[in-house]
C-alpha cells in the first residue's frame, strides 16, 4: 500500500512544486480515500511545503471522482493497479478544467498538454508506475481526442453526473424531490471561509477592519460571523493567534444562539470536539460548562482552542467519555442546557470535506441514526426540569434529522419541541457568499417541570 508519505517526494520543495510532484502526492491522497481513509489523514502525511498544492488538487479530484472514475473505466478495460487508477483519476479531473481561468483556487492554470506530460512524468518517477506510463499517456490523449463522445457515454450515470455514489443520489431524490439536484450541485462548490468573532476579545467591526487592512474583504453573516471573499490560510489572517475569531460555518454558528445559555447556568456540550460550539457558548455567557467527547485526542484540540480564545477558567471542565454511558462521567447534577451535536454521516458538509461522500456507505445512515438515539435518550436524563436540549447534526438525511427528532418526541412525553430551524439545506449555487452555508439540522426541546 502506498501513502503520500511513501512517495518519492523530497521533504523540501520550492514555492511552486512541479505539477508532476503534486499529481503524484494527490494521487496518493485519493488512493487513501479509495481505501477507506480520510483525506485529512492522507494530507497530513504530505510534506508541509507540498501540502497546499496537493490539497487544492486532491479536493478538486474528490469533487470530480465520480465523473473521472466513469471516464477512466471506459478508457482502461482492466486496470493494472489501484495506484494507477488514482493517478489517472486525478489527471482526468485536471483535464476537465484544463485551460480554464482560475479553475482551481490556489493553483496555476494548466494547458491540457501540460497536464498529460506532467502525469506521464509522475508515472515515470514512481517505480510501481513506470511500466504503465505509456498506458497512462494513451488514455489521457485519447480522452482529449474523443472527449465529446467519451463524456456523452457516461452522461446518464448518476455517479458521473452528480459525483456522488448512486445510493446517495437516490436517497436525496426521495427525500427532497424538488431540491435534490440543488443539494448535489452545492456539494461540489468550494465553500467560502467563514469565521465567528470572539466578542470577548474583539468586535466584528474591529476584525473586519483588520482583515480589510490586510487586503481581505469580508461581509457580516449571522450575529457574529464574517464570510471572506477569498480564502486564506488562517495563520496568515490578522487576529488568529490573538484569539479574535474562529473558523465556523454560518449554519454551525446558529447552535449557541439557539441554545441561548444564560449567565450562571450549568451547561453540557456533548460530543464537543473540536470545540467550535463549546467556545461559542462560553463567548456568549458566563456559564459552568462541561465539554465532553469520546475521543481524548480530539478533546485536546478543544482545550487548545479554548486557550487560544482566552476562554479557559475553573468553571470549564473537559472529560473524555462516551456520552451515552452516564455512569462514566455524570455526577448526577442536572444541566440547564445540553448541546447534543451528535455523530452523523456529515452529509451536510461535503463541500468542505469532499471525501465524505466516497467514504460513507448506505448502511451508515441507519447505524448513525441508532447511535444518535442512544446518545440523546441518555442525555435527556441529565437535563434539569425546565431545562433544554438542542439536537444538532451536520446531515441532510432525514433519518438523522426530522425523523430522529420526531421519534425522540414520541419516546419522551416530557419533551416539548420549541422553535428551531429544523433542516437547513446547503446553499451555494447562485447565492452571495454571506448567504451560503452548510447543511445542518436543529431541533430544540424543553423539559417539562
Amino acid at each position: 500500500m502506498v501513502s503520500p508519505a511513501s512517495l518519492d517526494v523530497p521533504e523540501s520543495q520550492p514555492a511552486r512544486p512541479a505539477l508532476s510532484v503534486v499529481l503524484l502526492a494527490a494521487a496518493g491522497a485519493v488512493r487513501a480515500v479509495m481505501e477507506g481513509r480520510s483525506l485529512t489523514e492522507a494530507l497530513a502525511a504530505v510534506p508541509a511545503p507540498l501540502r497546499p498544492a496537493t490539497q487544492a488538487v486532491s479536493f478538486h479530484a474528490m469533487r470530480q471522482l465520480g465523473w473521472a472514475s466513469a471516464i477512466g473505466s471506459g478508457l482502461v478495460q482492466r486496470s493494472p493497479a489501484t495506484q494507477f487508477d488514482a493517478l489517472l483519476n486525478v489527471s482526468l479531473s485536471l483535464l476537465k478544467v484544463a485551460g480554464e481561468v482560475e479553475a482551481l483556487p490556489g493553483m496555476p492554470v494548466y494547458a491540457p498538454h501540460t497536464v498529460v506530460n506532467q502525469a506521464v512524468t509522475a508515472a515515470a518517477s514512481q517505480r510501481s508506475l513506470t511500466a504503465y506510463k505509456g498506458l497512462l499517456n494513451a488514455c489521457l490523449r485519447r480522452f482529449l481526442r474523443e472527449r465529446d463522445a467519451i463524456e456523452a457515454a457516461v452522461a446518464d450515470l448518476p455517479e458521473a453526473r452528480w459525483n456522488h455514489p448512486r445510493w446517495w443520489v437516490e436517497r436525496l431524490r426521495q427525500a427532497y424531490p424538488d431540491q435534490w439536484q440543488d443539494i448535489l450541485t452545492a456539494a461540489s462548490v468550494p465553500a467560502p471561509l467563514t469565521v465567528r468573532v470572539n466578542t470577548r476579545r474583539a468586535s466584528r467591526d474591529q476584525v473586519r477592519d483588520a482583515f480589510q487592512a490586510a487586503g481581505v474583504e469580508a461581509q457580516p453573516v449571522g450575529q457574529a460571523g464574517l464570510v471572506l471573499a477569498e480564502a486564506r490560510p488562517v495563520t496568515q489572517l490578522p487576529g488568529f493567534a490573538e484569539g479574535w475569531w474562529s473558523v465556523q460555518d454560518a449554519a454551525a454558528q446558529q447552535a449557541a444562539v439557539l441554545l441561548a445559555v444564560r449567565a450562571g447556568e450549568r451547561v453540557l456540550d456533548a460530543c464537543a470536539a473540536p470545540g467550535g460550539k463549546t467556545a461559542h457558548l462560553l463567548e456568549n455567557a458566563d456559564v459552568e460548562l462541561l465539554a465532553l467527547d469520546s475521543d481524548a485526542g480530539r478533546l485536546t484540540r478543544v482545550g487548545q482552542n479554548l486557550d487560544r480564545l482566552g476562554l479557559r477558567s475553573d468553571r470549564v471542565a473537559l472529560a473524555a467519555a462516551d456520552a451515552a454511558d452516564l455512569d462514566a462521567w455524570w455526577d448526577g447534577r442536572p444541566f440547564d442546557a445540553v448541546l447534543a451535536d451528535v455523530p452523523c454521516t456529515a452529509s451536510g458538509i461535503v463541500r468542505r470535506h469532499p471525501d465524505i461522500r466516497w467514504l460513507r456507505r448506505a448502511p451508515d445512515v441507519a447505524r448513525t441514526a441508532a447511535l444518535q438515539a442512544r446518545i440523546v435518550d441518555a442525555l435527556w436524563r441529565t437535563v434539569a426540569p425546565g431545562g433544554r436540549l438542542l439536537y444538532v447534526t451536520c446531515s441532510v438525511f432525514p433519518e438523522e434529522g426530522e425523523r430522529q427528532a420526531q421519534a425522540f418526541a414520541r419516546r419522551h412525553a416530557d419533551a416539548q419541541r420549541q422553535d428551531a430551524p429544523g433542516q437547513l439545506l446547503p446553499v451555494a449555487v447562485g447565492a452571495t457568499p454571506q448567504a451560503q452555508h452548510d447543511g445542518f439540522f436543529y431541533a430544540l426541546f424543553a423539559k417539562q417541570s
